[in-house]
C-alpha cells in the first residue's frame, strides 16, 4: 500500500470514482462523517441505495441534518466511527469521505475495527482520504496542517489490512476538481466550520486570503485536490 503514487492519478470527481468502483444500488449504505450531507444527497438521489444511514459527530451539524425532510431513504444519526450503533454483519457498504483523519488519533484503529464488525462478509469499505500535496493543501496547512493525522489514518488502514481484518481490493488515486467563486466562499466552507475552532488571528487571516487570491481568475479559484481511495473488503462471502 502507498500513501501517494503521483504517476497513477486520474482527474475525476469523487462521485465518478464511486460510480466506477462501488456497487451501491439496492444496498444498505453506512456513511460515516456525512458533514453537511451534500454527498449524502448525491448518493441517495443518483445511486438508488435501499437505505443510507448517515452519521455525524458534530452535534451542531447533525441538528441541521435532521431538518432535511426530502430524502426518505436516508436516516441521520449522531455518533463517531469508533462506536457504531449497528449490529454485527448488518451493512453492505461503508463509506468514509475525507473523514477518517478527523477521528481522534488513538481511536482510528478502533474505527476500522468497527467498520469490519458491522460489514457483512464480503461487504465493501470505501475510505477516501485527501493526499498531503497540491496547491489547495498549501493553503489549508496555513491554518489546519493535517500531515500527522492523515499519515495516522493511512497507518490505521495499513494495520487493519495487515491484521486481515479488512482486505485491500484496490487503491485509487485521483485529482478532484474543486472551485470557489471567491475567498468568501472558501472562508464559509473551510474556515467557518462548526466542527473545529480554528485559531486564526488577523495577520494569519490575511496570509490565508492572500494565498487563496493568488489562484483567483475572472471566474473564481480552481484547484485539483489529490485524493486516495483505499477500497477494502470484509473477509468471507
Amino acid at each position: 500500500m502507498q500513501i501517494n503514487e503521483p504517476e497513477k492519478y486520474q482527474t475525476a470527481t469523487e462521485l465518478e470514482i464511486i460510480q466506477q468502483h462501488l456497487p451501491i444500488q439496492d444496498k444498505l449504505l453506512l456513511e460515516l462523517g456525512c458533514g453537511r450531507a451534500w454527498m449524502t444527497r448525491q448518493l441517495a438521489e443518483r445511486f438508488q441505495p435501499r437505505q443510507i444511514i448517515a452519521t455525524e459527530v458534530d452535534t451542531i451539524q447533525h441538528g441541521k441534518n435532521l431538518l432535511i425532510d426530502d430524502l426518505p431513504n436516508v436516516t441521520f444519526t449522531a455518533g463517531g466511527a469508533e462506536a457504531i450503533d449497528l449490529e454485527d454483519n448488518s451493512v453492505d457498504v461503508v463509506i468514509m469521505l475525507k473523514s477518517l483523519h478527523h477521528v481522534p488519533l488513538p481511536l482510528m484503529g478502533l474505527a476500522l475495527s468497527e467498520i469490519a464488525r458491522v460489514l457483512r462478509p464480503g461487504g465493501l469499505a470505501y475510505i477516501s482520504e485527501p493526499v498531503y500535496a497540491g496547491d489547495f493543501n498549501e493553503i489549508l496547512r496555513l491554518f489546519n496542517d493535517e500531515k500527522q493525522v492523515r499519515e495516522a489514518a493511512f497507518a490505521a488502514v495499513q494495520n487493519s489490512v495487515a491484521k486481515n481484518e479488512l482486505l485491500l481490493v484496490q487503491q485509487i488515486f485521483f485529482n478532484a476538481p474543486g472551485s470557489y467563486r471567491d475567498f468568501a466562499e472558501f472562508d464559509e466552507r473551510m474556515i467557518q466550520v462548526t466542527h473545529t475552532n480554528h485559531q486564526i488571528d488577523e495577520a494569519l487571516y490575511r496570509r490565508i486570503r492572500n494565498a487563496f487570491n493568488r489562484h483567483m481568475d475572472e471566474d473564481g479559484a480552481h484547484f485539483l485536490k489529490p485524493s486516495r481511495v483505499d477500497l477494502l473488503q470484509k473477509p468471507g462471502s
